[in-house]
């Protein structure tokens, strides 16, 4: 079936925006020349990758430019409201082994032979998988953000991430010491700011994620937080809204008025340090014409190999141990998700497959065509 126009628009809005964070690293690099060197090699693999992405779409095929591959389900921390930790307790973990080393670097290879530029590596904790870490590493067409905790992050870590560029840390913090150590435990912040301190001395590009709360989200976008962040060689800020996954933790969502603050500090901000990187997820939705998830810009791994639609939204029909990541993206699943219309409902913010996971478990179980 011919893809249509509004899904092609949003792949072309999504390759212009990786395009403008690739441009924006270039420039965030001036004072790192082997960095910058990187980068623009990147740039020209990245326009391969998004002329193959093209001609699938002409085919009728929708290759997304981005993966979130969770390649472990196991984490030392306990953070409060942890989406992987919520969603993993409801598996049979007996049922399903994780894909193997081997595993993740077919999927890399086939990500790269379709097109897939950007892989986020996620868990649990990623670092506690190594042999993947160094898989990624061997594919300089792709640029793996590896979001971490940081407690793994070692000398061996660290000559990794040197000789091998594209493996970009992107360490997660909710603020300063009293928030992160709050959510994540006690000394969690004197730990990640020697890492940012390490990871700036060797000159190596990084980022932070950062979990936006209803109670951190003032302290997260204002100056002093991110001018504490450029002070240690910080070049991107990854905002990533609070999905309440259980009710007991249902205070800590953003309200409407606190999503319109949020887009206008996120507009200030790149005004105001132009050599950062500002991203937000889900971010601004209505621009995309509704959610990006189920292959329309982005899709997800788990680390036992189910094709989701995404991490908030964990229902599959197809697992790539059986069967190929062009094959997952035709799923029923994907298919009538991008077809009934959902991916493009009006929703009060966040992600709308987990607030309507109801309706995505009757797609899902759903035996008509």
């Amino acid at each position: 079936m011919p893809m249509s126009s509004e899904l092609f628009n949003v792949q072309e809005y999504m390759t212009r925006s990786m395009e403008r964070v690739i441009e924006d690293a270039i420039r965030a690099s001036q004072e790192n020349p082997k960095e910058g060197a990187f980068l623009e090699n990147f740039a020209a693999s990245g326009r391969l990758a998004a002329e193959k992405r093209r001609m699938a779409a002409l085919e009728g095929e929708l290759i997304p430019p981005f993966l979130i591959a969770s390649i472990t389900s196991t984490c030392n921390l306990r953070c409060a409201g942890c989406y992987s930790r919520f969603f993993q307790a409801g598996r049979d973990r007996s049922a399903v082994s994780q894909l193997s080393d081997e595993e993740w670097t077919a999927v890399f290879d086939e990500a790269e032979e379709l097109g897939i530029g950007f892989i986020l590596l996620a868990g649990g904790e990623p670092l506690l998988r190594m042999g993947v870490i160094e898989a990624a590493g061997m594919r300089p067409n792709i640029l793996f953000p590896i979001f971490t905790n940081g407690v793994f992050m070692n000398e061996k870590y660290f000559g990794l991430f040197e000789r091998h560029r594209n493996l970009f840390p992107v360490l997660s913090v909710d603020g300063g010491r009293r928030q992160t150590d709050a959510r994540r435990g006690e000394g969690m912040y004197v730990r990640l700011v020697e890492n940012m301190n390490e990871l700036f001395r060797r000159k190596l590009f990084y980022g932070v994620s950062v979990m936006v709360t209803a109670k951190n989200l003032r302290e997260v976008t204002c100056d002093k937080f991110i001018d504490s962040l450029r002070a240690r060689g910080c070049k991107s800020v990854i905002y990533v809204e609070f999905i309440p996954v259980d009710e007991s933790c249902g205070d800590l969502s953003l309200k409407e008025d606190e999503r319109e603050t949020l887009e206008y500090e996120l507009f200030r901000l790149r005004e105001t340090y132009p050599d950062l990187i500002f991203v937000s997820f889900p971010g601004d939705e209505k621009r995309l014409g509704g959610c990006i998830a189920a292959g329309r810009g982005l899709f997800h791994i788990s680390s036992h190999g189910a094709a989701e639609p995404c991490p908030f939204s964990p229902y599959s029909d197809v697992n790539v141990k059986e069967t190929s990541i062009r094959e997952a993206l035709k799923s029923r699943l994907f298919r009538m998700l991008n077809q009934n219309g959902l991916l493009r409902d009006e929703h009060e913010g966040g992600c709308v497959l987990h607030q309507r996971k109801h309706f995505v478990e009757a797609v899902l179980n759903y035996e008509g065509e």
